[in-house]
């Protein structure tokens, strides 16, 4: 869910302008699911931009704020958002800690790292939702762990509805800053992308498996 349209559209055209998020309906990327995509999202980029990574770590922040109050920590999904998790809790002057995808093998075999307490309330960071599932697993290590998750913030959605179906039978409130509307909005107006371009994104959308077969 977008909490704020204007952050939308202006988060948009500096993921834009930093390549963070790059569109190529012609040259198609191939993501590691074998999926084709006329797009492709690295939002990690956003660390080397400070004047960008300021504006996403505040309004992040300040959507928590609005949303949760303060919660006891905030958690980063290792490894996407531990930059920018722990640019928000630094902000808030909250502790932080990050959640692996899963435990490790060896020393302490922990799958969250930072020190984390029984009871505590989490808001979770993500860089970037795709179907929701490493994020939701995230989710799961925190509540095993006997956490209260209040929700999750990410900076970009590509609003699947598989993703939507994930978050709401898991029951866990999700909200970006950005999301795909909101990028091609910003990219037919800045004229990144041609009304053709954006007619063959909105159809990857919603059909990204079978798109291009």
């Amino acid at each position: 869910m977008i909490l704020d349209k204007e952050t939308a559209r202006k988060t948009a055209e500096l993921l834009l302008q930093i390549k963070a998020i790059k569109l190529e309906p012609q040259q198609p990327f191939t993501w590691a699911s074998g999926w084709k995509s006329p797009i492709y999202c690295d939002n990690r980029v956003v660390l080397s931009y400070p004047p960008i990574r300021n504006f996403i770590r505040e309004n992040l922040a300040k959507q928590i704020e609005a949303l949760y109050g303060k919660a006891d920590v905030i958690a980063g999904v290792a490894t996407g958002a531990i930059g920018i998790g722990m640019l928000v809790a630094e902000y808030m002057g909250l502790p932080f800690a990050y959640v692996r995808p899963e435990a490790k093998s060896h020393g302490r075999k922990n799958q969250i790292e930072g020190h984390v307490e029984e009871g505590q309330t989490v808001v979770v960071i993500e860089d970037l939702i795709s179907t929701g599932k490493s994020s939701l697993n995230a989710v799961n290590a925190l509540k095993e762990a006997n956490l209260h998750v209040k929700g999750m913030l990410a900076i970009f959605s590509y609003g699947f509805e598989e993703a939507e179906s994930n978050f709401k039978n898991a029951k866990i409130e999700l909200h970006t800053l950005s999301d795909y509307a909101y990028l091609i909005e910003v990219a037919q107006k800045t004229n990144y992308i041609n009304q053709s371009e954006a007619e063959m994104l909105q159809m990857w959308r919603e059909d990204p498996e079978n798109w291009k077969k």
